[in-house]
């Protein structure tokens, strides 16, 4: 019977596996979270408590200098425990603070950096030809 009992587990997991595979996930969701508003004082151990309910987690990343305090990224094992947790734990309270959870993407993460490095190359520009910008102060 103890057997019996393991095999109806291991099939009814491979069923669940099954229809994971058939399942389309919209394009942006990733395994990859980005986390904000997370209060200040949080431990990784707390953050794991949070997040692993969701399932296996493999890496946790707290933001700890002053641009990146109260951000984490939570990185899942699979995509769809990834989902699971974003679908319910944004908006999540923690010691009075609301969970803001996204999935990371990359693409906008770097478009801040570029517009930084295009507006020093363009004061570059502008330093070294002399140019002037009406209206502005630089």
């Amino acid at each position: 019977i103890h057997f019996y009992k393991r095999e109806l587990k291991t099939s009814a997991k491979m069923a669940m596996n099954r229809a994971r595979a058939n399942v389309r996930l919209p394009p942006e969701v990733n395994r990859v979270l980005y986390v904000r508003n997370l209060p200040y004082k949080i431990t990784a151990e707390e953050m794991y408590d949070i997040f692993g309910k969701y399932g296996a987690i493999r890496q946790i990343r707290v933001g700890n200098t002053p641009e990146t305090r109260g951000t984490a990224f939570v990185v899942y094992e699979d995509i769809f425990d990834a989902k699971n947790a974003c679908d319910h734990l944004s908006g999540f309270n923690v010691c009075n603070r609301y969970l803001v959870v996204l999935y990371y993407q990359a693409n906008k993460a770097f478009q801040k950096l570029d517009a930084q490095k295009k507006e020093e190359d363009l004061q570059k520009m502008k330093d070294k030809y002399n140019l002037q910008t009406p209206g502005r102060d630089k």
